[in-house]
Formats: structure tokens, sequence, C-alpha cells
């Protein structure tokens, strides 16, 4: 299964559908609370090539964006693939 890791901050929307779509498929991610001007927000703005938006979403590393970029691999049928490296 593939590392999944999820920056997050309180009261979103985006990040609580990014986090039921993960869990209704089943997947353990790790969850980083990043509220803004945090160091896990810098490393979150960094590791994703300057997004400043939560949630950001890594699979094995890879920033695959936030909760809309999320479902869109999901309706292309592509987030299974990422997910079973």
């Amino acid at each position: 299964m593939a590392k999944v890791e999820i920056f997050t901050t309180d009261f979103c929307p985006y990040c609580a559908r990014a986090k039921a779509l993960l869990d209704g498929k089943g997947v353990a991610y790790e969850e980083i609370y990043a509220p803004n001007g945090s160091e896990a927000r810098r490393q979150a703005t960094e590791r994703s090539g300057g997004r400043t938006t939560v949630p950001q979403v890594f699979i094995n590393g890879q920033a695959v964006g936030g909760s809309d970029d999320l479902h869109a691999l999901e309706r292309a049928g592509k987030l299974d693939a990422l997910l079973a490296t």
C-alpha cells in the first residue's frame, strides 16, 4: 500500500472531503496538522511546488494536489493505481 500524507487544518471542509474519500477507500494516511505560519505548512508549500492551500495530499512523496485534485483522480479511475504502489 502507498504511503499517503495529508496536510490539514481545523474546520476545513476540503480537508474533510479529501479524508472522507480516503477513509471510504480504506486507505491509511498520516494526517499532518498544518495551520498558517507553521513549519508543517511551510513544508507542504515547499513540497507541493508552491501551493499554499490545504489539504495538500502526497502519495509516495509525490504531490497530487488538494481535495478537488484527489477527487478528479478518482473520477478518472487513476487514484486506485496510485494507492496500490
